[in-house]
């Protein structure tokens, strides 16, 4: 049976009547770009952004629809504030009798609905840094936990290649294996790396409504998009769609009680990291860099946008640090060596260390078996689990303290 089309997708949201209450969703022009892969379906509303909540049974009744069409095996449906103009714009005719509210202050363009505020439990309760949300001044939005969840690393690049998402699953299995429950999101939506670095298949399995169970891998809770479509199918998305899928597998993911989940985020400083940084009360920042100065140029960059979002600094590693060739035993620096101890220093925040450039780093992440649970007792894997360490001793002095975001920056 043929996969199913975006003409058919479209033909099927006609069946739901817009916020004028006289026209469907299409015809008012509200649905985004369809994206279809290995038949799912992934779109978004466009509503005023005053709205965004009192249209949430609109986003939902969409994705119902497009869930019950034959040969559709799921769909992401989000709600976006990006003005298109039209009929589209904040001057729709409002839903009869709204309840009264107080005004609001529009939300960015493409931003995602703020998600309802949550209860903080379980490792939270059980000693772990505390991640008590905390709103900005100007009425920004107040950052909501993640139930059971007790502190967020985000782990990000100032620039891409600089090995980020290896270095963000073996510190995650560092801390595991100093005996911490540890689950790692893989938030580079383009390039996601986590199946093939843990070496899991298959899908995430539905557990009720929206909420997936996460995989596991050597002990580890994963989520990750690619889980949900084909390692080789490009994820062509716009920045609120990129949004919401974030927010669906950071919130909408059965986590249960853990001691910290690692954030792999993509490099560069985008939506991704935007959006991480502006809803997530993230537990301390990491920046993990390659010693040269082009690297740390782009790690800079980086830096000063989480800081503007009041993201500070754990601590800074060096990745790739030096080579020792495996026949001579001669050591190469061959990326320069002690850049990030100095822009550490220069910063005023802790150098966690330095992890060398060996093959066997790299052979064991294409085999999906990393260097932490390959070669336990290996200097390599050593040399992460005193990272991870030093980065749960910072998170343990910050608790009590404003909550402080937690990025790795490579």
């Amino acid at each position: 049976m043929a996969g199913v089309t975006q003409e058919q997708v479209l033909e099927q949201l006609k069946t739901v009547t817009g916020p004028d209450f006289n026209s469907n969703i299409v015809e008012l022009g509200l649905v985004s770009d369809i994206f279809i892969a290995d038949n799912k379906v992934f779109f978004s509303i466009t509503v005023p952004a005053a709205r965004a909540q009192e249209l949430e049974p609109l986003r939902a009744a969409a994705e119902r629809v497009v869930k019950a069409m034959p040969g559709v095996n799921g769909a992401i449906v989000a709600l976006t504030a990006e003005k298109k103009g039209g009929p589209t714009s904040d001057d729709a005719p409002p839903r009869p009798t709204p309840p009264a509210r107080p005004a609001q202050r529009p939300a960015p363009a493409g931003a995602v609905p703020p998600p309802r505020v949550v209860a903080q439990s379980g490792a939270a309760a059980q000693g772990a840094p505390a991640q008590a949300a905390h709103g900005h001044s100007h009425g920004a939005p107040v950052k909501s936990g993640v139930p059971g969840v007790g502190a967020i690393i985000a782990v990000a690049s100032g620039k891409g290649g600089v090995g980020k998402s290896t270095t963000a699953v073996n510190l995650a299995l560092g801390l595991k294996a100093n005996g911490h429950s540890v689950g790692i999101l893989d938030a580079d939506i383009y390039g996601p790396s986590m199946p093939r670095l843990l070496g899991l298949h298959g899908r995430p399995e539905v557990v009720s409504g929206r909420v997936l169970k996460p995989m596991e891998g050597y002990g580890l809770k994963v989520m990750s998009i690619g889980f949900l479509v084909d390692e080789e199918t490009p994820m062509i998305w716009r920045g609120p769609m990129v949004m919401s899928a974030l927010t669906q597998m950071l919130r909408e993911v059965q986590w249960g009680d853990l001691d910290v989940l690692v954030v792999d985020m993509p490099p560069g400083t985008g939506d991704a990291q935007l959006t991480m940084a502006q809803q997530v009360p993230l537990a301390g920042a990491v920046i993990v860099s390659t010693p040269q100065d082009l690297a740390l140029i782009d790690a800079r960059k980086g830096l000063n946008m989480f800081k503007k979002v009041d993201v500070p600094l754990l601590g800074i590693v060096e990745n790739m640090s030096y080579f020792i060739a495996p026949d001579t035993g001669t050591r190469y620096d061959i990326f320069g060596h002690g850049g990030a101890r100095k822009e550490a220093e220069r910063l005023g925040v802790p150098f966690l260390g330095e992890v060398p450039l060996v093959m066997e780093i790299r052979e064991t992440s294409d085999a999906g078996t990393p260097i932490v649970v390959s070669n336990p007792d290996g200097p390599q894997a050593q040399a992460y689990r005193e990272i991870a360490a030093q980065v749960w001793d910072q998170l343990a002095s910050a608790k009590g303290g404003r909550a402080a975001p937690a990025i790795v920056f490579e």
